[in-house]
């Protein structure tokens, strides 16, 4: 959800204007078509959607299994995949209903119901996994299933609940092939998605073949694809430049994003606004010096985003100066308003005042790869300027560090996230909500009523100000501190088209509308 899952919505915007039309075309046949060769630094933590909330792993679920509703290409509006409809019974967002289709096949060859919808929802929240999605499903009371009826009854109004329903933590799973009460270990997938998984290799390649069984949303015929694992965003650029994959997606190093032209006729390049930021996230809990918001405010002082931006990120990311992003509805700068510069002398008073020795000592935990290790050094370059801090990194492989910032392990962490849907509720009640996905131990009841405030606004522009002070507040208690946001570049051979619908922020990865021209 993670680096964790963030992606704007509305409409993608393209680079590489030039060829556009044909980027549509697709084969007809796809039985005996090479398969297309994907490159991605995204890591799949696991292949059972009530254990896992990053990107990587969504993004295989996007692909393998089916969602109740689902997302069109440049739409923010939920239209049915797995269901034939579903619709709010009445007007206070208290209960949805969804009416499953007939005829969608496990690859058992048993027919999905209810029951399996029911399974799937209420298995993500009983095995509440360190690092799955259950947060998601804070507002959902009980499921009930009755043949092809599944009826959700939620325990405060939740306008934003058909959003939820159609990211990954709504994957609908076999109830005959998953276990109701621990995660399902191996390799295998059993989905009725728009692909099987024909292999999966950890680390290294998910291999997907089109499901012919498939019957949903998705209206193309799939080409074979094959996913392939790097370590991280020097490998693949490496790859891609020698054109050992055809599409190169999430993350290409700063220096190669900074170099790419949208005249050169040898690649296509699509790129959609940006959804995907990064933050400092404070561990608040008690024991940790940062469970003090005198020193999360000082460290708000000391952090200059702008440098980081422009040095470490090359100019490939925009500063970030609030928990919700540009393009959101209700974004604002609140983290500007509250901290308009970098001050080392406010920092240093604040600390003072609060009677809080110096050097206060934290450790600093990141996901080792290339940009966010030396975002790191420089965050620590930052904040010990002065003497006012003591920061000790802590780096980890990305499935070990998820797990120990889930844990406690750190004082601060840098996490990315792509929105899981496209909504600015993705941003609050996900984040900075009590029992949130960051797992940092902050709660705030004004916050709390602020979120539930906003999910009950059917019209979401109605939410803003509700927003605005969750932003305001966040800014004035730093649990997290936003540093930025970046668009979204998928990076294709001139025999690839398509890339452009592979990610424009609704959540969803579209393999499937990648084809040979």
């Amino acid at each position: 959800m993670r680096s964790i899952r963030v992606r704007i919505f509305a409409t993608a915007l393209v680079l590489a204007v030039v060829g556009v039309g044909a980027w549509q075309l697709l084969p007809e046949e796809t039985a005996d078509t090479d398969p297309i060769l994907v490159g991605t630094t995204d890591v799949v933590t696991s292949l059972d959607p009530a254990g896992a909330y990053d990107a990587g792993s969504w993004a295989v679920f996007s692909n393998v299994y089916q969602t109740l509703m689902t997302y069109q290409p440049g739409s923010t509006t939920p239209v049915p995949d797995a269901a034939e409809e579903c619709s709010f019974d009445g007007d206070d967002a208290m209960v949805y209903v969804c009416e499953l289709q007939d005829g969608l096949k496990f690859p058992s060859g048993r027919e999905m119901t209810a029951k399996d919808v029911k399974f799937s929802f209420e298995r993500v929240l009983k095995i509440n996994a360190d690092v799955g999605p259950a947060s998601l499903f804070s507002t959902l009371k009980s499921v009930k299933a009755d043949g092809m009826k599944v009826t959700f009854r939620l325990n405060s109004p939740d306008a934003t609940f058909p959003f939820k329903v159609a990211t990954g933590a709504g994957a609908i799973v076999d109830s005959e092939a998953y276990p109701a009460d621990e995660l399902r270990g191996g390799g295998k997938v059993d989905g009725t998605g728009p692909y099987r998984l024909a292999s999966f290799k950890e680390s290294k390649e998910a291999v997907l073949r089109p499901n012919r069984d498939y019957r949903g949303a998705v209206e193309e015929k799939p080409t074979p694809v094959t996913v392939r694992y790097f370590h991280d965003s020097e490998a693949l650029d490496k790859a891609w430049q020698a054109r050992k994959v055809d599409v190169a997606s999430r993350q290409l190093p700063p220096d190669t994003l900074a170099g790419l032209s949208a005249t050169d006729p040898e690649y296509r390049v699509s790129e959609s606004s940006g959804s995907s930021t990064n933050n400092l996230v404070l561990n608040v809990k008690s024991g940790s010096p940062l469970a003090d918001v005198s020193v999360r405010r000082a460290m708000a002082w000391l952090v200059d985003r702008e440098k980081i931006a422009a040095t470490v990120m090359q100019d490939s990311v925009e500063p970030l100066y609030s928990l919700i992003p540009a393009g959101f509805t209700g974004h604002n700068t609140a983290f500007f308003d509250a901290f308009p510069d970098r001050d080392p002398d406010k920092a240093r008073t604040l600390l003072r005042e609060a009677g809080i020795r110096t050097p206060v000592v934290i450790d600093l935990g990141f996901p080792r790869t290339g940009a966010r290790e030396q975002e790191a050094y420089e965050l620590k370059n930052q904040l010990e300027e002065g003497g006012l801090f003591l920061v000790k990194l802590e780096g980890r492989e990305w499935g070990d560090f998820q797990k120990d910032y889930a844990k406690g392990k750190f004082d601060a962490y840098t996490v990315g996230w792509i929105a899981d849907y496209p909504d600015p509720d993705n941003f609050s009640a996900v984040l900075i909500g009590t029992g949130n996905g960051m797992k940092n131990g902050f709660s705030d009841k004004r916050v709390d009523d602020l979120i539930l405030q906003s999910q009950a606004f059917g019209d979401r522009v109605r939410a803003v100000r509700t927003f605005e002070e969750i932003q305001r507040l966040t800014a004035d208690e730093v649990p997290m501190i936003p540093l930025w946001q970046r668009k979204e570049y998928t990076v294709t051979s001139k025999d690839v088209g398509g890339g452009q619908y592979l990610s424009d922020g609704t959540g969803v990865y579209r393999l499937w509308r990648l084809g040979w021209l």
